[in-house]
């Protein structure tokens, strides 16, 4: 059975298994201590244990092997001049179309909550822009191996290949080994896309135990605007981006991604989900290594599209529910936050809730209007993550084409999903 096949049963099955649960079992302790917060808990804890694992051994590798194999220093600052311009392009057009769109459907409309000044979250603002820039660079890089400092390990990464390719011909040796670590844990990844249908059905399983099938009803003006949008980012702005500026098939592409989409889904973590999205970069649309070992990882840290209509939808929704009147100004103050914030960001799950806060603070939204949409923000979080994977392959796909590092042969071929035996 092909691998997406298999991902999306898994994954139906796990919605199904907890909804069930959460409608019939709600209350009896025995399936929830044992079952819900028992098996699939550990499941599901266990599988994204084991994709975070790989992260920060494949980033390496991968990205030592992809610069070295470049050879070229200039193109390398080039390749990452592009991917830096298009990741900020995506996520400005994203927090602008959720805007625009939010502020002609109006979700929100007419609830006229009242804010309590006695209501306070828990809920740490995230470092400054300034801040961000002075730690790029690690004082100590093993610590920023050890706590999975992503733009840290980044930096560093790129500094080490770059000496390995001034170095020259008595460095070959190390290339040579980081390729062939690379392979190995490519391998590795195959092996654990073995057992990610199990760890499907566990996450999905519990994450709907927990928060049922009616959750999104109360909601449904908010939820609806943010899933429309996300849509439309996607197949409108992103697909349009892909057509114009990578000359790409959208159809195709679609195709081609839609098991990392399901497994994006899933995990509602872009960084989780880094090691499947640098397999079908590279096997799957034909993204030469050297451009998708170094723009994956690059947007899974600071490309937030998904955040970013997120936020621009729940901050015209907060503003409608306490009837507050939010300027051009404020408008414009959002979408500057917002495409700021997004550098540096962990691409971990509910870091959206962090980066909205602080857009609420400096446009005077009262924080409790975040408590609204928390209950939702674990549905909406795998959507947006979805849509952030898309995003990055996007912009590898674009840059790879510019840079002539682009198999349009893999791109054009016939296999359109994974198989059991070619899972990455």
């Amino acid at each position: 059975m092909k691998f997406t096949t298999r991902l999306l049963i898994w994954m139906i099955a796990g919605f199904a298994t907890g909804s069930l649960i959460n409608i019939f079992f709600i209350q009896v302790n025995l399936i929830q201590e044992y079952l819900v917060e028992g098996l699939f808990h550990i499941v599901g804890a266990t599988f994204i244990n084991l994709l975070k694992l790989l992260v920060v051994p494949i980033v390496t590798c991968s990205l030592i092997s992809g610069i070295c194999a470049v050879g070229d220093i200039r193109k390398l600052g080039r390749v990452g001049f592009k991917a830096f311009l298009l990741f900020i392009l995506t996520t400005a057009l994203a927090i602008t179309l959720a805007l625009g769109i939010s502020l002609i459907l109006e979700p929100g409309k007419g609830i006229n909550l009242v804010a309590s000044s006695t209501v306070e979250l828990d809920i740490q603002a995230p470092p400054s822009l300034v801040t961000t820039l002075i730690n790029l660079v690690p004082t100590n890089p093993v610590a920023a191996f050890a706590q999975g400092e992503m733009l840290q390990i980044i930096f560093f990464v790129v500094l080490f290949a770059t000496g390995l390719i001034a170095v020259g011909e008595r460095a070959r040796p190390v290339v040579v080994l980081f390729d062939q670590l690379n392979e190995v844990m490519m391998q590795i990844v195959k092996l654990v896309m073995h057992v990610a249908p199990y760890g499907v059905f566990a996450l999905m399983a519990k994450t709907f135990s927990t928060h049922g099938p009616g959750l999104i009803l109360p909601m449904m003006g908010y939820f609806g605007s943010v899933v429309a949008i996300l849509l439309l980012h996607t197949v409108g702005t992103l697909m349009l981006l892909l057509k114009l500026l990578g000359r790409l098939d959208p159809k195709q592409f679609m195709r081609k991604i839609r098991g990392l989409l399901i497994f994006a889904f899933s995990t509602a973590s872009s960084n989780a989900t880094l090691p499947v999205t640098l397999s079908t970069a590279e096997k799957r649309l034909g993204i030469n290594n050297s451009i998708a070992s170094f723009v994956i990882p690059l947007g899974a840290t600071i490309n937030m599209d998904g955040t970013a209509i997120m936020q621009g939808v729940a901050t015209v929704f907060i503003a409608n529910v306490y009837g507050i009147e939010l300027g051009l100004g404020s408008y414009l103050m959002i979408i500057l936050m917002t495409v700021l914030a997004s550098i540096g960001t962990a691409g971990v799950p509910g870091v959206g809730l962090i980066m909205l806060a602080m857009v609420f603070q400096q446009v005077g939204l009262p924080l409790e209007g975040i408590a609204l949409i928390m209950g939702i923000d674990r549905l909406l979080d795998m959507l947006r993550t979805a849509v952030n994977v898309t995003g990055d392959t996007v912009v590898a796909a674009i840059v790879a084409r510019s840079e002539n590092e682009f198999s349009i042969t893999i791109f054009q071929s016939d296999n359109q999903d994974y198989h059991s035996d070619e899972l990455v």
